[in-house]
């Protein structure tokens, strides 16, 4: 009902032409995971004939309504994700969003309807999830390095979407690499040299947080000899032949029951 009232009064505006419209310009607004944000109207006091529309997203579904000519309010919201989130302030129209994630970043816009005027206002929520701090590992390649005066280095984040991830050295920054919304692992390499005395930061950073990992190179970057290397690499190279012999073995074995069984 209430709907059909709010599109009818538009209706008539138009068919009259004795209406105009005020767009105000978009504010973006920024929030973490768990947060409060209040998206104001800009209006001191709704009046006794003022119809007020709150919409999210492309869709413009329909979260909260104000009618003061039936003296009606909702503000549950028609889409689950609202559920016992969204407070209308009832003088002023201004609406808030408790307890935030990030599904509910997107575009939400306000419309409110006088005996001659609409009043627009947009909103682009941004939710951003808590950071990780990222973990600094020693790489080790596949194959044994050509030089063992330098030490390769991983900084790795899980599951994170919209951030970047930077090396710095002091506050120069190194290298940098960023994922989209879509979430997902990052990592980035280092190589820095064993007996390195500079300061490295691994940075996971968004528009309005970041963690930050400090490297330990004396932890992380042990000086090893070529002999250290020769016998580490051939340590493996000796594990990885003993598996192979052992799963030749087992078929082997599995082979010959077969065939004693056929018989």
């Amino acid at each position: 009902m209430l709907q059909t009232i709010y599109f009818s009064i538009l209706s008539s505006f138009y068919l009259t032409g004795s209406f105009g419209v005020e767009i105000a310009q978009t504010q973006t607004i920024s929030a973490m995971e768990g947060d409060s944000v209040t998206l104001l109207t800009d209006v001191t006091e709704l009046q006794r004939d003022n119809v007020l529309l709150w919409t999210f997203g492309p869709q413009d579904t329909h979260i909260a309504k104000i009618n003061r000519v039936h003296n009606e309010t909702f503000h549950n919201g028609a889409d689950g994700r609202f559920r016992d989130r969204l407070e209308l302030d009832p003088q002023t129209g201004s609406l808030t969003i408790t307890n935030v994630s990030t599904e509910l970043t997107g575009l939400y816009k306000v419309e409110i309807v006088t005996e001659n005027k609409v009043s627009c206002k947009d909103f682009i929520v941004k939710v951003y999830a808590h950071l990780p701090i990222p973990v600094i590992t020693k790489y080790c390649p596949q194959n044994p390095p050509s030089s063992v005066s330098r030490c390769e280095l991983l900084c790795s984040a899980l599951n994170v979407s919209r951030v970047n991830l930077s090396w710095y050295k002091e506050n120069s920054l190194l290298s940098s690499i960023s994922v989209s919304d879509l979430s997902s692992s990052i990592s980035l390499h280092l190589e820095v040299e064993y007996q390195d005395k500079n300061s490295y930061n691994c940075v996971l950073n968004n528009p309005i947080s970041n963690q930050t990992q400090h490297l330990d190179i004396t932890q992380l970057c042990q000086i090893l000899h070529s002999d250290d290397y020769v016998h580490h690499y051939g340590f493996i190279e000796a594990v990885i032949r003993l598996a192979l012999s052992a799963l030749v073995g087992v078929a082997a074995v599995a082979v010959l029951l077969y065939d004693v069984r056929s018989r």
